[in-house]
Order: structure tokens, then sequence, then C-alpha cells
């Protein structure tokens, strides 16, 4: 008789927005200074896991393509380092699923870290203060994407404060010119200005757009068309881009806009967490 085949754990890794992001300064150790509110998805990429021997990853999805699988993935990193917290064998089998543009600006391997930080606290049984203490160690984001609930971050972003944004449940459109950007360069091309702090994020801003728009045009292709769609209240880049989004007064105004996106563009509605 062959043995039972485990039952696998599932776990969402929402894509992230960044409803609002003012850049305050340089910091000396080469990161940056901001305040933001993040947001979540309702979709985004999915990741789920079984008992092994070991650590192992499989990748498949829209954007599987060309991702590592190997130690260098931060799923695989946030496992190890998780272990490694909580004191215990690093065992798992993993499968990501990979919905959402890589580098994109929203959330990408950060929320798939996080998803594995929560997830394997399930598998593991242990307790998710590991989790919490692990998840700024792998990236400024990961923290608010461990958390996956709409809140204001501080410092580089891992300092966080949940924020009543009114923005549950609206429905939402994610457009990414298929063009790739580094954070980095984006960060690096910022124009040093301190514009001021963030209040309510609808006055808000994004002070990353102008760098991000002048090493892609394509995107200020993309916003200025999603400005333009009936129903639209905001449009605006996410993180360090080059995925925009647009929040619209209702669902069909969003389903609207969504089947008109330009074939070149991917896209993704949704609705905020």
């Amino acid at each position: 008789m062959s043995d039972p085949v485990p039952e696998l754990l599932s776990e969402p890794a929402p894509a992230k927005l960044n409803l609002a992001l003012h850049v305050r300064r340089r910091r000396d150790d080469g990161r940056h200074d901001i305040e933001t509110i993040f947001a979540f998805c309702t979709d985004g990429d999915g990741l789920q896991a079984g008992i092994g021997r070991g650590l192992a990853l499989t990748i498949a999805g829209s954007f599987a393509e060309g991702l590592s699988a190997g130690d260098d993935n931060l799923v695989i990193r946030a496992a190890r380092a998780l272990a490694e917290a909580a004191d215990i064998e690093a065992n798992a089998t993993l499968h990501l699923t990979k919905n959402l543009p890589v580098a994109s600006g929203i959330g990408g391997g950060s929320a798939d870290a996080a998803a594995a930080l929560r997830l394997l606290t399930r598998l593991w049984g242990i307790d998710p203060v590991h989790a919490s203490a692990v998840a700024p160690t792998l990236g400024s984001d990961v923290p608010a994407c461990l958390l996956s609930m709409t809140a204001r971050g501080s410092g580089a972003g891992d300092n966080l404060a949940l924020e009543d944004a009114d923005v549950a449940a609206a429905p939402v459109l994610l457009v990414n010119p298929r063009e790739p950007l580094s954070t980095g360069a984006v960060f690096a091309d910022w124009d040093g200005i301190d514009r001021g702090p963030l209040d309510h994020w609808r006055d808000g801003r994004n002070d990353l757009e102008p760098a991000a728009c002048a090493l892609v045009p394509a995107i200020g292709s993309v916003l200025d068309w999603l400005g333009k769609q009936p129903g639209v209240s905001t449009a605006r880049m996410s993180g360090s881009g080059a995925t925009c989004f647009a929040l619209f007064d209702d669902e069909a105004a969003r389903d609207g806009a969504a089947a008109a996106v330009p074939p070149d563009w991917w896209h993704l509605p949704s609705f905020i967490r």
C-alpha cells in the first residue's frame, strides 16, 4: 500500500500597490526614507507547500519563464531564513504560480517571500514571531507584504501602522507596458527634492513617477490612457514602476476599461482587499 499524498497548504501572494509614495531623503546606508500607503489587491501570485526532504521549489504561471528556482529565489531565501530563526530543519516542497510581472512595482518577489513566511509558519507549526523578525531582512517591502493589509509605511517602508484609507473593495485596474525597469535605476534618478510629507493619499503623489517615465516613456502613456477612462477616480504608478493602477467608481467602469486595454500591455482587473 502506497503512502498517502501529503496535503498541500495554499497561500495567496496579493499584488501590492502604493496608493501614494513620497520620497523624503537619501540615507547614508544607500536606502531612502519614504512615506507611503500600502494597499493590496484580491489577486496576485499563489504559493503551495507540503512537507518534503530539504527545500524544493517549482514555478509555473504566465511569468514563470526565466525565473530561477534556486537558492537566489526569494521564496527559498525566506524559507531558509525562517527555518534558521525557528531552529528547525528547512523541509518543504514549494510551488509558486507566477501571475504577476516580475520587478514591476507591485510586490513581486516581496509578496512571494511574505507568502512563504505565512505558509511555512503554518506548515511547520511555528510561532509567527519568527516570520515578523525575518521579513525585514528580505527586503523593505516584505514586512508590508507579510501584513497584506492597508497600512502607512515610513522609514525605508518597513515601519508600519494600519491605515483606514477608505479603499476597501474598490475596483482597481493594473496595467503594465511590458517594459523592464530597474528599481535601483529609478531611485538613483530621483531628483533628491523633498516635496513634503504624505497626509491623505488622495492628495499625494508618487515622487518616483518622473524618473520612471524618463527611463520608460511608455509609463507616461499608460498613465495618460488610464486617466482618460470613464469612472476613474485616481490613476498613478505603483512603487518604482512600471505597473500603474487606476481606481474606479464602480466595477462596470473598471471592466469597460479592462476590455479596452491596448493588446501590447499586461493588465489585471481586481479589487482592493
